[in-house]
């Protein structure tokens, strides 16, 4: 504690232990001076140094005691209140130093012993909080450092390719058509993060744009199937498509916002192709009340370990960045449009044999009224 905190405790020593003495000391005079009086009239002069005398010596004993007991109930209120008080007080200014490594344990159940624990608990919370705010900042750095690492590469690409071009590398109309299938694959690619950077912005600050409608379900689905059909013939990727859901079907939902769902989920799945003979499978049907959309695909899979946490915001399965391209937060955006739309989103993984991931959305009627 403070040199001036001391002195008011001695203070208040001084104050407790000299108040009592001079109570007592007044009380004596007052009870004793009818009788002095008497005795001094009795036995003459010589009984008034006898008198104070006794006196005196009463007052020292009392004074003794008082001060003992005194100095025994400062030692155990020091040790009941001043010192954990004392410890609240280091652990405050430590915590406003910024250091949050540290503990605030005790044993007792009293009053100071529930301040000293919530003390604690809200130690605890900053330190989760300051590690959380930590946390987020790498991901952000690694996130951003993420994308400029992948929109060099197909930038590199597409100078090349072209740079070819011009110097007449490509000869025949094939190996231009091949070339041209490139610079258009890597433009896209570098399309996808651009898009990445600017809705991982807007869900940071859940400020997502959504322009909710009634939309027939089945030819929605069937004008994507056709965009995503051309999308992966650039990539010598096969594509099937079934939809039996009812050209009757109508749910509300953001086409846009709704479209990057499928379009993150076969881009994942374009990311971790693997095999010589590719291929993706979208199809839909109806469940219940609820529209239910397969996106299906045979690329590398995904561990037990990964698969429940893909949906994560920067989770990536394999950090490697010779071994995989993208931002992290694809499949998280997928998570949060499909929050949002008051859909579901899961998946089902075999490592080594592919992925299948499904969407739920609820059907309406058509009649019924966009909140």
């Amino acid at each position: 504690m403070k040199t001036g905190k001391n002195h008011t405790l001695w203070l208040s020593f001084l104050g407790v232990t000299a108040l009592p003495v001079i109570v007592v000391f007044i009380i004596t005079i007052m009870v004793t001076r009818r009788e002095f009086f008497e005795l001094r009239r009795i036995y003459g002069p010589s009984f008034n140094a006898d008198v104070r005398e006794s006196l005196f010596m009463i007052l020292i004993f009392v004074l003794g005691l008082i001060v003992i007991a005194n100095s025994l109930w400062m030692i155990w209120m020091k040790g009941l209140v001043i010192k954990p008080i004392q410890d609240i007080e280091a652990a405050t200014k430590r915590i406003a130093s910024g250091d949050l490594n540290f503990s605030l344990e005790t044993e007792r159940n009293d009053e100071i012993g529930e301040l000293c624990r919530d003390f604690e608990e809200m130690r605890k919370k900053l330190k989760e909080s300051a590690e959380e705010r930590l946390l987020s900042e790498q991901q952000q750095q690694q996130f951003i450092s993420n994308i400029c690492h992948d929109l060099k590469t197909p930038i590199t690409s597409i100078q090349g390719y072209v740079e070819g071009i011009m110097d007449g590398v490509a000869k025949t109309p094939e190996m231009q058509d091949k070339y041209l299938r490139t610079i258009h694959n890597k433009a896209s690619e570098m399309n996808l993060l651009i898009n990445e950077l600017t809705m991982y912005n807007k869900l940071d600050n859940n400020r997502i744009p959504y322009d909710f409608k009634i939309v027939p379900f089945k030819k929605y689905l069937d004008d994507c199937a056709v965009e995503i059909e051309d999308e992966l013939e650039t990539y010598d990727i096969g594509f099937t498509y079934n939809c039996y859901v009812l050209d009757s079907v109508n749910v509300i939902m953001d086409p846009e916002q709704f479209s990057r769902v499928i379009r993150n989920i076969i881009g994942n799945s374009v990311k971790y192709m693997d095999k010589e003979n590719k291929w993706i499978k979208l199809s839909a049907r109806e469940v219940g009340d609820s529209v239910e959309i397969e996106i299906e695909d045979n690329g590398q899979g995904i561990s037990g370990r990964d698969l429940p946490r893909i949906f994560d915001r920067f989770y990536r399965a394999d950090a490697s960045r010779g071994k995989t391209k993208g931002s992290g937060i694809g499949l998280s955006i997928v998570k949060k449009v499909m929050e949002d739309h008051n859909g579901m989103v899961r998946a089902v993984s075999r490592e080594g044999e592919g992925t299948a991931i499904y969407l739920d959305i609820r059907k309406c009627e058509k009649e019924s009224k966009v909140e």
